[in-house]
């Protein structure tokens, strides 16, 4: 039935202005409104694939990872992403994370959150195309 449907997934957000901000100022996605639906965006990840995000008057933020960036090097992501002012989550229990925010496993991965409190990840996996 959905085989050939051209699927997408979508988060809420309860400003979509910062969003817009954050997503394409902060992290250098592309970010584009959605045409003829005032207020909702396209957040353009790679090879054509977007995710919607629409505005919510009672957003509650997601209590898990929404979206996971994965990069080469998560050293140089949490350092890049740090001097941009994103926060990373500390983390003490069954994840424990170092005074980066970087769990060391496998994978190595930071947690932060969007301006919505939305959590997003960078998470360590060798040789990502660019």
């Amino acid at each position: 039935m959905f085989k050939k449907n051209k699927a997408f997934s979508g988060f809420s957000v309860n400003d979509t202005q910062k969003a817009r901000e954050f997503y394409s100022k902060i992290l250098e996605l592309e970010v584009s409104d959605v045409p003829g639906m005032d207020g909702l965006l396209n957040i353009h990840i790679a090879d054509g694939v977007s995710v919607f995000v629409y505005p919510k008057p009672n957003h509650v933020p997601a209590a898990f990872t929404i979206l996971n960036f994965p990069v080469d090097n998560i050293d140089e992501a949490v350092d890049k992403l740090t001097k941009r002012g994103v926060k990373f989550e500390k983390y003490e229990g069954e994840i424990k994370t170092d005074e980066k925010g970087i769990s060391r496993g496998n994978p190595n991965v930071a947690w932060f959150k969007d301006p919505a409190g939305n959590i997003l990840s960078v998470l360590e996996m060798k040789s990502q195309p660019e």
